[in-house]
Parts: structure tokens; C-alpha cells; sequence
């Protein structure tokens, strides 16, 4: 039992190490470009569609609404992004049906790399959105004084993203590791069940979360344009 992929090591020279962390996340990259690649290299404009290709629009509609939902005027300039930090959780989470895969997402490096891209994307669509002066003003505001509070509120709310993600997908991984150990048989079943829908849930949290830090970044740019 592993507490995290990161213990399991493939490959080692002195202290450089191929761990499962590393090899799953550019497995699940690959599998996500080439499968990307496969579906929209014969794409279609008529009413004869491909089942992957209608599979792939009601996925795009779907993270295009749920952007929308969120108060971003312009869902589909940030689709690419969020679109993508969706993909790769659903992608970590959906594996574990494959024996002796870990998810990468089990790992607090690979879900604070993915938070600190959401801490990154934050403001470089704030200044896109704002330009740089509108955007530093925003942590001036209401007073001088939240300077500070506005700067912790960034760094605590980035690890409370990663430690989120990483908690639940722990957690389920060693549920079932332990249930695999005591009865081997109907539980562990009913439990990988129960590890996808809550990968499924926590990919959705995810990247709603990123699109409402977005949406907060805009949100005066976008109550003036209202005005």
C-alpha cells in the first residue's frame, strides 16, 4: 500500500528519480494529445458526425455553459484552460480502472503544480481583461489596508485548491487499497465505482473553482463595461 504514487519508483540514478507521479502525468498528457489529435483531424461540418466527434461537442457545450454559469462574459476564450484542467483530472480519475495505476492526482506535487497554473492564469487574465494598472488597483480595494489580506487570500486559496484535490483523491485510492486487503471481492467494486464519480465531482469543483477565481479577477472590468 502507498500513500502516494510518488513512493513507487521505476528508474533511479543517484537522486534523480522516475517515480509513478511522473510517468502517469506524461502518460495521461500523451494520451489526451493524441487522443485530441485523433478526433479533431477529421472533423466534420456536416449532419454526418462521427460518435467521437458528437461525444467531443457535448463536452465543449457543456464546460462552455458551466463557464458561462459562472459570470465570464466571453466563456470560450478561457475554454482551452479550464477545458483542459477538466480533461486531465476526469483522465487521472477515469484510469483507475486499469490495475496497478495510481492516480497522479494522489500526489501533492502534481495538484500543486495544477494550482499554482490556476495562481498564474488568475492574473494573466485579469490583466488581459483589465490591463496591469486596473488589475493591481483591484487589490487596493475597498482600502490600502487589504493589500496584504487580498495578497495571503491568493496564496491561501492556491493551497486550498491543491490540498483539496489531493485529499479526496487520496483518500480514495487508500479506502480502496484497504477494502482490496479485507474482502477482495463486491466492495473494492462498488468502491472504484465510487473513487470515478467522486473524480468526476472533484475535476468539476476544480476547474468551477479556477473559473470563479477568473470571473473575481474580471469582475470590475466587467461592472464597468456594464455601467
Amino acid at each position: 500500500m502507498h500513500l502516494s504514487p510518488d513512493q513507487v519508483i521505476f528508474w533511479q540514478s543517484g537522486f534523480v528519480k522516475l517515480n509513478a507521479t511522473i510517468v502517469y502525468t506524461w502518460a495521461i498528457m500523451v494520451l489526451l494529445v493524441v487522443g485530441a489529435k485523433l478526433i479533431t483531424g477529421k472533423l466534420s461540418h456536416d449532419l454526418q458526425r462521427s460518435r467521437w466527434q458528437n461525444l467531443l461537442e457535448i463536452i465543449l457545450l457543456a464546460i462552455v455553459k458551466q463557464i458561462e454559469s459562472v459570470g465570464l462574459s466571453e466563456p470560450r476564450t478561457y475554454l482551452s484552460f479550464l477545458g483542459t484542467l477538466f480533461l486531465f483530472v476526469v483522465t487521472a480519475a477515469l484510469l483507475t480502472i486499469l490495475p496497478s495505476y495510481e492516480p497522479p492526482t494522489g500526489s501533492l506535487s502534481t495538484t500543486v503544480a495544477l494550482a499554482l497554473c490556476v495562481m498564474v492564469a488568475v492574473p494573466l487574465f485579469g490583466v488581459a481583461g483589465q490591463g496591469w494598472r486596473g488589475y493591481l488597483k483591484s487589490y487596493l480595494e475597498p482600502t490600502l489596508i487589504m493589500l496584504p489580506f487580498n495578497i495571503i487570500s491568493e496564496i491561501s486559496r492556491t493551497l486550498a485548491l491543491a490540498v483539496r484535490l489531493f485529499g479526496n483523491m487520496m483518500s480514495g485510492t487508500m479506502i480502496l487499497a484497504i477494502l482490496l486487503a479485507i474482502t477482495p471481492f463486491i466492495f473494492p467494486v462498488v468502491m472504484t465505482v465510487l473513487g470515478l464519480l467522486t473524480g468526476m465531482v472533484q475535476a468539476y469543483i476544480f476547474s468551477i473553482l479556477a473559473a470563479v477565481y477568473i470571473a473575481a479577477a474580471l469582475s470590475i472590468d466587467q461592472e464597468k463595461k456594464h455601467h
